[in-house]
């Protein structure tokens, strides 16, 4: 498999398309609030911010949206439930449907392809990371359309390979706790928190999956 064979397009874009019936006021609107919430976060935003950026009137906002946190909902939470769910789950079945001889190839095909994601689609990954947590009507979303339908299969992926011996006997749930704690933390700190240093990532994944493995591996 190549290492960057996420879709061409990136999920804005495919919700601007998906969403032919919004007036270009409103798609304006929609961009800069992605942008705005993804560098600021919700709670140091404003719907004046957002308006100047999109080059429409605060009252425009308004008219479609009662308040800012009716923006964010209406904004994210259909954007996860109708692309991100089936963007991030049609992409990932791709790495998840593959068989691999080794958990280390598991492994570096879902860095290398989540890599590629976070690469095209990091407003919305940043806006997801951060309010998620603090809004729960975008919790039950992202736990409905998106986590639950990934756990499923990885849970599988982590039985077979411990029936083949290649993963220590541990409760499924702690092993994809431990590797996904390690992963997000390599994407998160390459994507948000030191973007602008000199990352040689080919290395810096496999000292990931080096650690992973020195945890669960057998």
């Amino acid at each position: 498999m190549t290492r960057d064979d996420t879709n061409e397009e990136s999920i804005f874009e495919l919700s601007v398309e998906e969403n032919k019936e919004l007036t270009q006021k409103q798609k304006q609107i929609l961009e800069a609030a992605i942008n705005i919430f993804a560098e600021k976060g919700y709670a140091a935003s404003s719907t004046s911010e957002i308006a100047k950026q999109a080059g429409v009137a605060e009252g425009t906002i308004f008219r479609h949206y009662k308040t800012k946190k009716d923006l964010l909902i209406s904004i994210v939470s259909p954007i996860m439930s109708r692309l991100v769910a089936p963007f991030v789950i049609n992409d990932f079945k791709k790495v998840l449907h593959t068989d691999y001889e080794t958990v280390e190839e598991l492994l570096r095909a879902i860095l290398f392809n989540r890599k590629a994601f976070a690469e095209k689609n990091l407003p919305i990954i940043k806006i997801m990371l951060q309010e998620i947590p603090f809004h729960p009507e975008l919790k039950e979303q992202f736990m409905k359309h998106v986590a639950s339908k990934v756990y499923t299969r990885l849970e599988d992926i982590v039985t077979h390979f411990q029936s083949q011996g290649q993963i220590i006997d541990m409760p499924a749930s702690s092993i994809i706790r431990l590797i996904a704690s390690s992963m997000i933390s390599y994407l998160v700190t390459r994507f948000m928190i030191m973007p602008e240093a000199d990352w040689d990532d080919e290395a810096e994944i496999e000292r990931t999956i080096q650690y992973v493995m020195s945890g669960i591996g057998k």
